[in-house]
């Protein structure tokens, strides 16, 4: 039985990294952890600006605007489907991206990829990202700005990762989801502050609600 040569395993290199992961990026994307804040702020409209992330080759456009309603209906804001109090607006301040691990690719095709086979990684993708929610009442007025990082090591493999595709998506998202889960905190212990500032400076004019959805930034 004749063994394929070094070049030929190169060749297949790019479909064995855009080989279906085990884990979808979908079901990460629907994955944000339930930790409500103490006393929610009330119905707000929901902003999301991508900032740098829009140079990035990971996210898509409108991923950070879904994952800051996620995070607003899920452990922000009360629910509502009339009136709004203001605005939250996401924004991406930095983000740093870093691919580690490249040079093992030639080690996997000098050994024929078998420790691709049985699962070593063949790179990762590294993110960090800063972010910023702005808080406002229905008139524009800044009331308080929360920044937090977060950070990700996604790595590239058969079987036990995912594929080169789906890994620089993942990579932003579980960074983004990190800087807001620093932010949640900060919001917990300003809400006494602003939530009778946000229902003192009554509601936004024709609300987006039930589905807020502003996002710019382009690519």
């Amino acid at each position: 039985m004749k063994i394929a040569s070094p070049l030929a395993l190169l060749a297949l290199l790019p479909m064995l990294l855009l080989a279906p992961a085990c884990v979808s990026v979908k079901s990460m994307m629907k994955g944000t952890p339930s930790a409500a804040i103490s006393k929610r702020l009330p119905p707000l409209e929901i902003l999301a600006d991508q900032g740098p992330l829009a140079m990035n080759d990971g996210a898509l456009p409108e991923d950070p605007l879904k994952l800051f309603q996620q995070e607003c209906r899920i452990n922000l804001t009360e629910p509502t489907d009339s009136a709004t109090y203001g605005y939250a607006k996401l924004i991406v301040k930095k983000v740093r991206t870093l691919r580690t691990g490249r040079a093992v690719q030639g080690l996997q095709v000098l050994t024929f990829m078998i420790p691709a086979v049985v699962g070593v990684p063949l790179e990762w993708y590294k993110t960090t990202l800063q972010a910023e929610v702005q808080v406002s009442d229905a008139a524009g007025n800044l009331l308080g700005s929360y920044l937090g990082t977060g950070t990700s090591e996604v790595k590239v493999a058969m079987y036990h990762g995912y594929s080169q595709t789906a890994a620089p998506r993942l990579a932003d998202v579980i960074a983004l989801r990190g800087a807001m889960a620093q932010i949640r905190p900060q919001l917990d212990t300003a809400t006494t502050r602003l939530r009778p500032l946000l229902m003192a400076g009554g509601t936004v004019e024709n609300p987006t609600l039930p589905a807020s959805s502003v996002v710019t930034g382009s690519r």
